[in-house]
């Protein structure tokens, strides 16, 4: 019963038999008076080969759901415009979505950016919102279940690895917006805490293709190892330009490529060469839970190129939520978050994982994901449990005592952290 002090079990399987569901691919399936999610992820633009393996996989999740019968009876309605990487039409659809459609869930974007700007949306009506993007970290806000692995979780196994493995120096360059920002910033608080140095650091805008001058710089620095947190189609050119210029023997460490834009499938071999990523989860996770949920994706997707840890995000979560309305009885949404703040453990394709209903986010099994020259993965070592700390421990983030609609940052007024590299 709702209340008692108990951890829910959520059961993310029962893929079998996804090839042929019901539902139209690419349109509005809403009926009149049924329960309705939002599904409101990229298709096209910038971010359409991240976003959608994001929106196949929710999509499989609410068919596989109706295939068993809905929801306490109901059949779940879907509502999935393509936002086509554009923040403003971001912001018109899920004005729609929650006005025109009244839904009852939504699962939106990709991007920090994106994100922050459909957030006062998302707070003026207390949407129930599940942000399933990795990301910088340190969103606090009652409205929102941010479920991906934080910088903090990603890069604090992938930069202790490099420095045992490479040595302590480090360059870094990142995307010049708020997430590649402070994950900048988480990069700093990590190489600091396992003995690493950090050479120098540049921040690259978004539309940036040409990245010869920031070779030259790396080359000038002669770092042990790169950190990257670049994003999007277009700064996947520093991979080419980087094997251009023959720097694939300085390992990169990584908390965005390959596990979202699956470059290491699309790009030619070895420009992804020695780039090592932190992730939760990629379809080359080899375990029976894994292989059943990328099956599934497959036949019911028959143009899917990849099924990203965003993907696998998307899928879970859905999974959970249809445990928290079970569990409330009803879809409202603030009896679902009720559910939700009690905490949940969950059964996702990438293991077992578990929900911190004080900060809405998630403990994650993180991985370093390795490519060699033919692009071939591996993963060295063994996952590794990483809890979602900083909110918790650091900030004191409790939702469900303090209704909060903040994002607190690594340097920020109320962190317990300073800047360990303040010259460079």
């Amino acid at each position: 019963m709702k209340g008692m002090d108990r951890r829910d079990f959520v059961k993310a399987t029962g893929v079998a038999g996804a090839a042929g569901l019901a539902g139209c691919i690419g349109g509005d399936d809403v009926g009149d008076d049924g329960p309705t999610v939002g599904i409101i992820e990229d298709r096209s633009g910038n971010f359409g080969l991240v976003g959608t393996p994001k929106w196949a996989s929710t999509r499989l999740a609410i068919e596989e759901i109706n295939e068993d019968g809905g929801i306490l009876g109901e059949e779940i309605d879907i509502f999935d415009p393509d936002p086509q990487s554009d923040n403003t039409r971001y912001q018109e659809l899920v004005e729609q979505a929650i006005q025109e459609y009244d839904v009852d869930a939504l699962w939106a974007g990709y991007s920090s950016a994106t994100r922050e700007a459909i957030r006062p949306i998302i707070n003026r009506n207390d949407q129930l919102y599940f942000y399933t993007t990795q990301y910088e970290g340190g969103v606090c806000d009652q409205s929102i279940f941010a479920v991906g692995a934080t910088a903090r979780q990603q890069l604090g196994v992938v930069i202790p690895y490099m420095i045992d493995e490479y040595g302590p120096d480090a360059y870094t360059i990142y995307a010049d917006y708020n997430f590649g920002q402070l994950s900048e910033e988480w990069t700093r608080i990590i190489l600091d805490e396992n003995g690493g140095n950090l050479l120098g650091e540049e921040a690259i805008p978004l539309e940036e293709t040409d990245f010869g001058s920031t070779i030259n710089r790396i080359q000038e620095e002669d770092p042990d190892f790169i950190v990257s947190m670049l994003v999007g189609a277009e700064h996947e050119a520093f991979y080419d330009q980087r094997l251009s210029a023959g720097i694939t023997d300085i390992p990169i460490a990584t908390s965005t490529n390959m596990a979202q834009g699956y470059g290491h499938r699309r790009l030619e071999a070895p420009s992804m060469e020695n780039v090592h990523c932190g992730v939760n989860y990629v379809e080359e996770v080899d375990t029976p839970a894994s292989n059943e949920y990328v099956d599934a994706m497959y036949d019911r997707f028959d143009d899917l190129e990849y099924v990203n840890q965003e993907g696998q995000n998307n899928y879970f979560s859905v999974y959970m939520w249809k445990e928290a309305v079970e569990e409330a009885g009803t879809f409202d949404e603030d009896a679902v978050k009720e559910v939700l703040q009690e905490g949940m453990e969950v059964d996702a394709p990438e293991g077992t994982i578990e929900l911190n209903g004080a900060t809405h986010h998630m403990t994650h099994n993180m991985r370093i994901m390795r490519a060699d020259e033919n692009h071939e993965i591996d993963f060295p070592g063994e996952p590794e449990i990483i809890e979602p700390t900083f909110l918790e421990e650091d900030i004191g983030c409790n939702l469900p005592e303090n209704p909060e609609e903040r994002q607190y940052e690594p340097f920020g007024p109320d962190s317990p952290y300073e800047d360990p590299f303040p010259d460079v």
